[in-house]
């Protein structure tokens, strides 16, 4: 395929994609590096969550923030096309296509905390009688 072709054929299904799908493409290929590096460790993240929590967190957050930068894009697009009412059911279905590319998303920002050992005993784990006189 030559590269009018493609162009082409980009344009073509530009054409037919809805709204919140266009711009998604658009996010992923208007930031394509640091998508491509949140990729590799969304995919690491999946493996080892417990491990790359913390970076996942770092990195996460740079993600969402751009992510929600074109969910706004995409509202006050429709929004200034007077569909004001419909923008909730719009940005959930941005953050649905986001959710399928990135189902872990939604775990940037969890703060996990190491559990408590305390060893179970008798005397911490005891039940006292009732007396029913």
């Amino acid at each position: 395929m030559s590269t009018l072709e493609i162009k082409c054929l980009n344009q073509y299904k530009l054409v037919y994609m809805t709204k919140y799908r266009e711009y998604f493409e658009r996010m992923i290929t208007n930031e394509k590096e640091k998508f491509d590096a949140f990729t590799k460790l969304h995919l690491q993240y999946s493996l080892d969550q417990d491990g790359l929590q913390e970076k996942f967190n770092m990195e996460g957050a740079r993600i969402v923030a751009i992510i929600r930068e074109w969910e706004n894009k995409l509202c006050s697009s429709s929004e200034k096309a007077g569909y004001g009412g419909y923008t909730s059911n719009l940005s959930e279905k941005f953050w649905g296509e986001v959710r399928k590319t990135y189902p872990l998303i939604d775990y940037v920002g969890v703060i996990v905390r190491p559990k408590a050992s305390r060893p179970l005993d008798e005397k911490s784990f005891k039940i006292d009688k009732i007396k029913l006189d």
